[in-house]
């Protein structure tokens, strides 16, 4: 093949770019266009530098964090399957070896638990999720932290089928693959990995779904086939656009969902976001557990449902209590799985607390006295504001179990489809890269650089707070990218000194 073949663009872009070149030499250059001079006069400001100050963003944003998300897909992925991976892994002791009639009390099953497990102190009882699954009795053991060893009990027969190092519940591979997806078992520092690939996510998102769908309405009236599927006959780096943009199109909301409920629970984006659930009041209302005629008010335990919430108790409680702060619960309509919790002292309420997080959930909690069998007080799912409802029905969603199996196969779709717009958008890059010798840049060139410059000001007076609103609300977000511009800003400098020395 000649090299007047080679160099036939593969596309009207790339036409349209040899034509800049062969207009301004320097218009193609990393460091961006000749500095003007009288007889280049400083380009005009316009809206359509808009655009290419986000093809830069999206540069950046692609090349440096495309890593970080491409291992939070494949993460995720792994974590889409525990459900399915514990039952292969622990049926032993998540499931009964036959279903029964008739269901032995808590107190028995507690017995049975405590007998061959002594250690620690009962920190709660979850009841089975289904007729096929086993009791927790649920320890807190002073060894283990604040892990906990979770006793699984057949409620048919009493027999302990065994127990296991939990964390809030979670087995220990859920709690394994929980760590590797959050913070790749590096504890705090490593989940900055998440909360930076959270961050910068739903700007590559938005910043792709602006460029494609204004490159589409730009070059010809395209159809809405021709935004949302790939372009077949296309040859080169721009049939691999097509796909990467196309399939991004189909995965924006899923993945605009994904980024906002990881970082509600994140490490700094996360504390803004509580900031905000307190200022709005909308978080959980809290559940009365004092006793009445106690001397002060109770903590609310409620909500450490999961992780044991026995406080500072000492002692075991009355297992007969287990079972009558249940029938109390149920009587009050408290069906499906519930966490029963003993109180933390004398003066304190029983805690039994709903745990259903498959749609529709149930998250009612009450507190009861077990000395009389009534209840002391309730919050109901109902009541809790929106926002909290939001964000709990969120994490639940990211988890993966809102829905059950169809929640799972989204996600894992999303996941493979994130994966193959990455590995896509750096085969794009390795495509542009120059070909000729007398071209730096080997592995692709950068956008052009300084198009703020050619910004309209109202753009820049309404953006420049709105960035540093969202630096402040996103602060893992804020910091990155204030390093990309000072790193950008250097590598122009030197590239200019150097072309200026020549």
């Amino acid at each position: 093949m000649s090299r007047r073949t080679e160099e036939i663009p593969q596309n009207e872009e790339e036409q349209n770019e040899q034509e800049r070149e062969a207009q301004d030499p320097a218009a193609g250059r990393p460091d961006g266009p000749a500095k003007p001079s009288s007889e280049q006069p400083r380009p005009a400001r316009s809206w359509a530098e808009v655009r290419h100050l986000l093809v830069r963003l999206h540069f950046y944003a692609g090349v440096l964090i495309a890593p970080f998300l491409l291992v939070a897909a494949l993460t995720g992925l792994a974590y889409t399957l525990t459900p399915q991976l514990d039952r292969l892994v622990y049926g032993d002791q998540l499931r009964v070896e036959r279903v029964g009639e008739e269901v032995r009390p808590l107190a028995e099953q507690i017995a049975a638990a405590r007998a061959a497990y002594p250690e620690g102190t009962l920190a709660s009882v979850i009841t089975p999720p289904g007729p096929e699954d086993t009791t927790r009795v649920v320890l807190a053991v002073p060894e283990l932290g604040e892990n906990q060893r979770t006793v699984f009990v057949d409620p048919y027969t009493a027999e302990v089928r065994g127990e296991l190092t939990t964390w809030f519940g979670s087995t220990p591979l859920t709690t394994w693959l929980d760590d590797l997806h959050r913070n790749l078992h590096l504890g705090e520092t490593g989940r900055l990995y998440s909360e930076v690939a959270a961050s910068w996510l739903w700007v590559a998102v938005a910043g792709g779904l602006v460029l494609w769908l204004g490159r589409a309405r730009g070059l010809r009236a395209r159809s809405a086939r021709g935004v949302l599927l790939p372009d077949r006959k296309a040859k080169g780096v721009r049939r691999t656009r097509s796909w990467h943009a196309a399939t991004g199109v189909w995965l924006a909301l899923g993945l605009l969902f994904l980024s906002a409920t990881g970082l509600t629970w994140s490490n700094y984006g996360g504390e803004r976001f509580g900031r905000l659930l307190d200022a709005a009041n909308g978080n959980a209302p809290a559940l009365n557990t004092a006793l009445p005629g106690a001397d002060a008010p109770a903590e609310d335990h409620s909500e450490h449902a999961g992780h044991g919430g026995s406080g500072g108790a000492t002692a075991d409680a009355d297992p007969a209590d287990f079972d009558t702060a249940l029938a109390a619960a149920r009587g009050a309509g408290l069906g499906g799985i519930v966490e029963v919790t003993p109180p933390a002292d004398a003066a304190s309420a029983w805690v039994v607390a709903q745990t259903d997080n498959t749609w529709p959930v149930h998250y009612d909690r009450v507190a009861v006295d077990t000395t009389s069998g009534e209840i002391t007080s309730r919050t109901r799912w109902a009541d809790h504001p929106a926002l909290n409802k939001l964000s709990k029905l969120g994490v639940q969603g990211h988890m993966g179990v809102l829905f059950g199996v169809a929640n799972q196969i989204v996600l894992a779709l999303i996941a493979l489809g994130l994966t193959a717009v990455i590995v896509w958008g750096y085969r794009m890059w390795w495509q542009r890269r120059p070909t000729r010798g007398d071209r730096p840049a080997p592995v692709g060139r950068a956008p052009e650089r300084g198009a703020w410059r050619r910004i309209p000001l109202p753009a820049l007076v309404l953006g420049i707070p709105a960035v540093a609103a969202l630096g402040w609300a996103l602060p893992v977000l804020g910091v990155t990218l204030a390093g990309f511009l000072v790193v950008d800003a250097v590598v122009g400098a030197v590239r200019r000194g150097r072309t200026a020395r020549r």
